[in-house]
């Protein structure tokens, strides 16, 4: 007896099932060629040209600054930030970003908060002693210029979900996770207190100059 299956144009499974496997394998075509790098983009194939119609830029506030800048540290950090979605392989949902981030982090003395009594002269004006509070540092600043994504990668969900994105393929995460690291670096680097010995050589070299033969400087 001759099956269905048997039969030219006959049915070789659900409809479903079908639409299923074709979308695996379209999903697992679409990894392959972003991992390898071989993925064409739709500006190599139709060119791109940049125009920038910015605005004038606003001016919000100004600040008068009452600090001593003392000290500046350069940091570089590679963040490896990886994005995975619960009972999905990576190749359907998921994204991962090789990040270089690279910012400075300033170590400074308020000196807005100083008062009469932070500053102390004898008769003669050949001592001088000054309180100052301990150095700070200034919160992480990446460089635009240094900072730069090494390679990302995305899942077909994730590509599909940036056609419809207003910000497509964004870097927020990675950089906030690089500012982050720079920050903890800074804290361990030594810089707050290479800021306090250069406000301290600073201040000494003033006052001698103005003719104090000694100088007392103290933090806390």
């Amino acid at each position: 007896m001759e099956t269905s299956s048997d039969r030219p144009g006959g049915s070789r499974g659900p409809w479903w099932a079908r639409i299923t496997v074709a979308l695996v394998v379209v999903a697992v075509l679409v990894a392959l060629l972003g991992w390898f790098g071989r993925l064409p983009s739709f500006g190599d194939v139709f060119g791109s040209q940049t125009r920038d119609r910015s605005g004038p830029a606003l001016l919000k506030s100004l600040q008068d600054m009452h600090r001593y800048e003392a000290a500046v540290g350069n940091f570089q950090v590679v963040v490896d930030l990886e994005k995975d979605a619960a009972f999905l392989p990576d190749a359907i949902r998921g994204t991962r970003t090789l990040y270089v981030g690279a910012g400075t982090v300033s170590g400074y003395v308020e000196m807005g908060g100083l008062d009469d009594g932070s500053v102390t002269v004898n008769a003669d004006r050949t001592e001088a002693s000054i309180r100052l509070p301990r150095p700070v540092l200034g919160t992480a600043a990446l460089d635009p210029e240094r900072s730069y994504a090494v390679s990302k990668q995305r899942g077909l969900l994730d590509r599909l979900g940036d056609l419809f994105s207003d910000n497509p393929g964004s870097e927020q995460a990675v950089q906030k996770a690089a500012a982050q690291h720079i920050q903890d670096a800074a804290r361990d680097s030594g810089l707050a207190e290479r800021a306090e010995r250069n406000t301290t050589a600073m201040l000494e070299g003033l006052l001698h100059s103005l003719g104090f033969r000694t100088v007392h400087i103290s933090y806390g």
